[in-house]
């Protein structure tokens, strides 16, 4: 596909390098050249540095022959022009924008056919959902949800101390006694994809299992993993994710306690979130951390604009003995050097971004047997791909252990209906249900056709 995109910060560079890596034509628009040329020579697109709400720049582009144009500048106003005036050039393209001011998002909504947007994303309110799914589930370093809401991957870190440390995947049912499966594992920062029961778990490994929603809390009760409802939050930076995560915790009714250190930025949290504890005070000073009784805290969160800053806050955090860590990476390539650190769980913004916006494109590509949702799991090792089965999928009503399917991936879970199956060598699918597929290998899988040999 002929794909522009518009703004080449964090999700821009981020969106860049996954769809060149499926194959796109990328032409990409930015003002700065210094990031511009940076981009040019680490992958292989066309560039135009230029302003990209400028009709001219957009021909200069190519937007009468491109198929999707995805505007993800810093300023809400600039994508949404831009995304109106490549349509007024161009009205069979598929436009994306990224809006961050919720009195945009709510007029989008309401003005439909004057902004004729397909899509838009919001990546501090998806971070702020993720997030608040984390707290609910302590014991867990992330959460994907498929199926809507029926079916989980959920991140699991193998200490010395874990029950499944050293253990066989044949024996797992022994120990977490549910139904689970263990879809992929990241060791050494490789992902290994296998369903072979003879593969042993060991120490520092990070599991991905595949489970139903209900089997969550029986899952970490009978791994030992303690966990108990999060009631005290202190955030550390109050920018948009802190701001939209304070809103959903308000309705939870947790206790919400915001450090920040730029004193307009708080009275404008004070005012805004009249709930929540706004303290103006340096969340690296550790008289203030001490100050805030932070060791008393169900969870911690690091927000700010600087990863270092978050990592050396939440490692303190750690040391404290907070039952639960959250630590916001900003570039997801500091996610390796996170690993070997104590760290909590780690979301990264603008690739929960990135990962919808490739649903979408895969979803223009196969308008039959596209994909509904796409996970990247494994520090983007490994994908987590759903679809829906339909009259046009192959080998339905075949139980799995008769089907050839491709090397490196594993069929994770199927959805009947309101009932979800973690497999087994007899499952089958049917028309109208659900399947979640990871795969560890190189090749993009576009519809669920994809996985047979």
């Amino acid at each position: 596909m002929n794909i522009i995109i518009a703004g080449n910060g964090k999700v821009g560079n981020t969106l860049a390098r996954q769809l060149t890596e499926e194959g796109h034509d990328l032409t990409i628009i930015e003002m700065n050249k210094r990031v511009l040329d940076a981009t040019v020579e680490q992958l292989d697109v066309m560039a135009i540095q230029g302003n990209c709400a400028s009709m001219s720049v957009l021909r200069e582009a190519g937007v009468e022959e491109a198929d999707l144009l995805i505007a993800v500048t810093n300023y809400d106003e600039v994508n949404l022009l831009c995304c109106m005036t490549a349509q007024g050039i161009n009205d069979k393209l598929h436009t994306i924008a990224r809006i961050r001011n919720p009195d945009y998002t709510q007029q989008v909504a309401e003005m439909p056919g004057t902004f004729h947007l397909a899509m838009t994303v919001n990546p501090e309110k998806q971070a702020a959902q993720e997030l608040e799914r984390l707290l609910k589930f302590p014991g867990f370093l992330r959460r994907d949800t498929f199926a809507k809401g029926r079916t989980e991957i959920v991140e699991l870190r193998v200490d010395s101390k874990s029950k499944l440390c050293n253990v066989a995947l044949i024996d797992l049912p022994n120990i977490v006694k549910c139904k689970i499966l263990v879809c992929a594992v990241l060791r050494n920062s490789q992902a290994l994809v296998s369903n072979s029961g003879s593969f042993v778990l060991q120490e520092g490994d990070r599991i991905f299992v595949t489970a139903p929603t209900a089997n969550l809390t029986l899952l970490l009760k009978n791994l030992g993993i303690m966990t108990r409802r999060v009631r005290r939050v202190m955030l550390c930076g109050g920018d948009r994710i802190g701001w939209y995560l304070a809103k959903l915790l308000e309705k939870d009714n947790i206790t919400v306690e915001i450090l920040e250190n730029n004193e307009n930025r708080c009275r404008t949290l004070a005012e805004q979130l009249p709930r929540a504890e706004v303290i103006l005070g340096d969340c690296t000073n550790r008289e203030v951390l001490e100050s805030e009784n932070i060791a008393d805290c169900d969870a911690v969160i690091t927000l700010t604009g600087l990863d270092e800053m978050n990592m050396i806050v939440s490692l303190y955090a750690t040391s404290r003995g907070v039952p639960q860590v959250i630590t916001k990476l900003g570039r997801s390539e500091n996610t390796q050097l996170a690993d070997s650190l104590k760290l909590g769980s780690v979301i990264c913004p603008r690739e929960l971004c990135s990962n919808n916006i490739v649903r979408y494109v895969r979803a223009m590509q196969n308008q039959t047997g596209a994909a509904v949702s796409v996970h990247s799991i494994a520090d983007g090792k490994a994908e987590a791909v759903e679809f829906l089965v339909d009259e046009t999928t192959k080998n339905c009503d075949k139980p799995l252990k008769e089907l050839k399917l491709k090397p490196g991936l594993v069929v994770a879970g199927i959805t009947h209906g309101s009932k979800t199956e973690i497999p087994s060598g007899d499952s089958r699918f049917l028309p109208g249900d659900t399947v979640v597929v990871v795969t560890g290998g190189r090749g993009v899988l576009h519809q669920l056709n994809d996985i047979f040999a």
